[in-house]
């Protein structure tokens, strides 16, 4: 993590000085308290649905130009070790929005309810009186497919353009309200494109909605949740972008065909081909480019009302994909391309331009981080941990460099991790310990090596207290259970 310019510090101050980092904190962390006079922080979320980190300029991509969503970087903090809770649409989503752990949710995998009883970061700002709103996929209400603007809001006061689930490629509006605009000859909604442009494609129309939302609500602190669909599949996307990449050379991850000894037993599903990825890669990098287009609209808006120094913007994903590598597609397993996600926020006065935070954090954590950030105080317990010091590039001692994933209930894991190793337990399988920094392709299993016994002691007598403190019914899998137990030496 990049330390705090040293201009911020007095000559013959100590960067390490205790005293100085209290200052700090309260100079960076309290300036609503200091100078009363400054309007509340607004809050904009952009958020994409099974989006591959690797694909955006500031996270190292080098095939589609993401210089929009590179200025969030550039303006504020990029997270490298940001991870989905639970790799997986709505149990990430619960646990990004309550700051809860998703079986407290109690969304565990897709399709299940957010329970009344679930207090969101937009409830409390809602509360402290801003206007609230949400377009896009929410993926929180059970089955209801589109169902548009559902019954319980959860603190979202404007959600007409919120709809409960799906990929659709094409909307409109109707005097009804918003309809999905492409049909088949029975009149039933369909993820086609249907010559969907600049007014009627899905994130193009949702961004209209968002920016709708900061014209009406301009002159009062607000908070607008933007959940685009893409890049979900199906990889399809309007023209020009349809065509944009067509003669692209896709690069074919190296992991893409592996040998038995670099399978763990939850990484053994694949499903794609080297020409399949050829096929489906153009498209889904035209889905990013017409992402990082409107990403720049959102940013044009802000600005043309001077709202970009009152404004957090933060723009990350629900989870990955893994997009080729172990010879998979899509989501659901602890690789890197499946639960890492992009994950960056500027925040005006609070943070630093051009900060870079390595420590592992996680979709749990963004409740208490945001809401600190805002000055926005809340009574209700979270799970997550308020990381708004770190962001800010102050070390805090007390900092404890490790997350906790999960899986959804079909074949359970456990995981740790930092911004060093990845510990994973599965009842499919021996434990897997990883070196991301020195083994980014995840193939070798460092478990029991000499050397790191008390690296994988210390992240298991972690996963173990977290599993009792959380309630992790995943912990009681006698397979999960007999490893950890034996691992700590019970």
């Amino acid at each position: 993590m990049k330390s705090w310019p040293k201009y911020f510090f007095r000559a013959g101050d100590s960067m390490n000085s205790k005293a100085s980092l209290v200052v700090l904190a309260t100079l960076l962390l309290s300036a609503s308290t200091l100078r009363a006079q400054d309007p509340p922080l607004n809050l904009v979320i952009i958020q994409t649905d099974e989006h591959h980190f690797g694909t955006l300029g500031c996270y190292g991509g080098k095939i589609v130009g993401t210089p929009n969503i590179d200025w969030i970087a550039e303006q504020g903090v990029t997270c490298t070790s940001f991870y989905a809770t639970t790799p997986v649409c709505s149990p990430s989503r619960a646990s990004f929005i309550s700051g809860r752990y998703p079986q407290k949710t109690p969304v565990v995998t897709n399709n299940i309810p957010l329970a009344d009883s679930v207090i969101t970061f937009a409830e409390v700002l809602r509360r402290r009186g801003y206007a609230t709103g949400f377009a896009g996929k929410w993926h929180l209400d059970g089955p209801g497919k589109p169902q548009w603007a559902p019954d319980r809001q959860f603190g979202f006061a404007d959600n007409r353009f919120m709809f409960n689930r799906g990929h659709w490629k094409k909307f409109t509006d109707t005097p009804r309200g918003p309809r999905i605009a492409a049909r088949n000859e029975k009149g039933q909604a369909t993820y086609a494109v249907d010559g969907a442009d600049e007014k009627t494609f899905s994130t193009d129309w949702l961004t209209s909605k968002a920016i709708e939302f900061i014209d009406t609500n301009k002159d009062k602190p607000f908070c607008y949740y933007l959940s685009l669909p893409d890049p979900h599949g199906p990889n399809t996307v309007r023209a020009p972008y349809n065509t944009m990449y067509a003669n692209v050379k896709v690069p074919i991850p190296a992991t893409l065909v592996r040998q038995p000894g670099q399978i763990p037993g939850w990484g053994k599903s694949a499903n794609v081909n080297a020409a399949a990825l050829r096929r489906l890669m153009p498209p889904y990098y035209g889905m990013v480019k017409c992402i990082d287009d409107n990403v720049g609209r959102i940013l044009k808006q802000l600005r043309k009302h001077d709202l970009v120094d009152r404004t957090m913007i933060v723009f990350t994903s629900d989870h990955g994909d893994l997009c080729g590598e172990h010879g998979r597609l899509n989501k659901g397993v602890p690789y890197e391309g499946s639960a890492r996600i992009p994950f960056l926020v500027s925040c005006p006065g609070k943070l630093p331009a051009g900060t870079t935070v390595n420590e592992a954090l996680s979709t749990v954590d963004f409740f208490p981080t945001a809401l600190k950030l805002l000055d926005v105080p809340y009574d209700k317990k979270v799970d997550g941990r308020d990381a708004s010091l770190l962001l800010a590039g102050i070390e805090e001692e007390s900092w404890n460099d490790i997350s906790f994933l999960r899986s959804t209930p079909g074949q359970p894991w456990l995981c740790a991790v930092s911004a060093r190793y990845k510990l994973v337990y599965s009842a499919l399988d021996d434990p897997w310990l990883i070196d991301i920094q020195k083994d980014p392709g995840e193939l070798t299993n460092l478990f029991g090596t000499p050397g790191l016994q008390d690296v994988a002691r210390n992240m298991t007598r972690q996963l173990i207290e977290y599993a009792h403190e959380h309630q992790d019914e995943h912990a009681r899998v006698p397979g999960i259970q007999a490893a950890m137990m034996k691992t700590v030496g019970k």
